[in-house]
């Protein structure tokens, strides 16, 4: 159960707050480090606690704007203060950003617990979290972020903004680059020192990405029509387009190179538009159409499709040993698939108000995969869900909150 106390509304740039200690399920994936995106290569920074074991968290804004960090090993929860006006929640794994359209802003929050790969081992962090501020812009931003730091992008006027992931462990918002491009719904996503910004085409519509260096130049464009979607794995950073994805790479310069997967032909099945899949591993899933799944490994550089037998909303891969895949269905249950064969392994009863007829229903709940572990928000529900999809779909936690949890992201990881 959520206990909650009273405290005042976060201000702009400075209210800072210590986290209890956390620890949570190990996550074994085999995700890559950049050594020199904080500290020695290691996550350290100076003031935080180095810990044995990961400290998931579930960062929750609710219906009040009432910012909660619910500890995963003891349940205990943090209240953090209120932001009002926040449309969406995206996250990387330590940072919260909070895209505020009214304000033209995206406030970020430190949560002040993380995961930093170091290839072959991982080490776990504890610090004092902070509200870093706001990134000031015009109207609603798109927010990609990732190991790399932070990609704002602002439809109304174009503007394109990167955070880098140093700059923001130094509790920092200076800019590593601002872009202008042509304003349209598009997207900046860093990679490396450099990111990919897509630019519209005649319709207004995204039909290109550019490649855009630390000193803010543009490189020639590369083909993506309807560019939508982002996600970063162990390999790179995916972008998907019509006709398949673009993956991102770093090269010797640290500059982002970008190769093309293609769909399989005959395929038939709709481009896939959202990705999600566990933290740091090489295969995503995304919707295909009422009740298909696009699976892309791209460590393979490959496409795989299969069919959920019932409409979906959200798909995740875990990418295990067993090659779960997650979905929410559209009668608000979880199913658990194989990735090799599109079996259904097992399914909750319906937890969330989910339906395909109203979308509004699903807006704001997200179906996150861990290593052992999902979890699902249910803003009617007033509840949090912990589900373990290799024990039959088993409810393992639910967590009662005082109102509607209407965004969910895991930090930590």
């Amino acid at each position: 159960m959520f206990s909650r106390t009273t405290l005042p509304s976060i201000t702009a740039i400075a209210l800072a707050f210590t986290l209890t200690a956390c620890a949570g399920a190990d996550d074994s994936s085999d995700a890559a480090g950049d050594d020199s995106a904080l500290g020695d290569g290691h996550g350290s920074i100076a003031g935080a606690q180095e810990l044995p074991e990961p400290q998931l968290h579930l960062l929750t804004l609710d219906e009040t704007g009432a910012l909660s960090h619910l500890d995963l090993l003891d349940e205990s929860v943090d209240e953090l203060g209120t932001v009002d006006g926040v449309a969406d929640v995206a996250t990387e794994g330590r940072y919260a950003y909070l895209v505020r359209p009214d304000a033209g802003a995206v406030t970020v929050v430190d949560s002040g617990v993380w995961t930093w790969s170091h290839v072959d081992h991982f080490h776990y962090y504890r610090g004092e979290a902070s509200v870093l501020g706001d990134v000031e812009g015009s109207g609603r931003a798109t927010v990609a972020a990732n190991d790399f730091g932070a990609g704002l992008f602002f439809a109304e006027t174009g503007e394109a903004v990167v955070l880098d992931a140093a700059t923001l462990a130094d509790a920092s918002l200076d800019e590593r680059v601002r872009v202008s491009v042509e304003p349209h719904d598009g997207f900046i996503v860093p990679v490396g020192s450099s990111a990919l910004v897509t630019e519209p085409g005649a319709d207004g519509s995204p039909a290109s990405v550019r490649v855009v260096d630390g000193e803010g130049g543009l490189a020639e464009a590369v083909e993506c029509a309807n560019a939508a979607g982002t996600i970063a794995t162990v390999v790179g950073v995916v972008v998907g387009c019509r006709d398949g994805a673009l993956l991102a790479t770093i090269g010797d310069s640290g500059v982002a190179e970008i190769e093309r997967i293609p769909y399989p032909a005959g395929a038939g099945a709709p481009p896939a538009t959202e990705f999600r899949a566990r933290e740091g591993r090489p295969t995503v899933a995304a919707v295909a159409g009422a009740s298909g799944i696009w699976l892309l490994d791209t460590r393979k550089r490959s496409w795989a499709l299969i069919d959920a037998g019932t409409p979906i909303v959200q798909a995740s891969a875990v990418d295990d040993t067993d090659e779960h895949v997650l979905a929410l269905a559209a009668d608000g249950r979880m199913l658990v698939l194989s990735g090799a064969t599109g079996e259904l392994l097992a399914a909750t009863e319906p937890i969330v108000a989910a339906s395909a007829a109203d979308p509004e229903l699903v807006t704001g709940i997200e179906l996150i995969a861990d290593q052992h572990r999902a979890y699902l928000n249910g803003p009617a529900e007033r509840q949090l869900f912990e589900i373990d999809f290799a024990d039959a779909a088993r409810i393992a936690r639910t967590f009662d909150t005082a109102a509607e949890p209407r965004f969910t992201v895991e930090t930590g990881r």
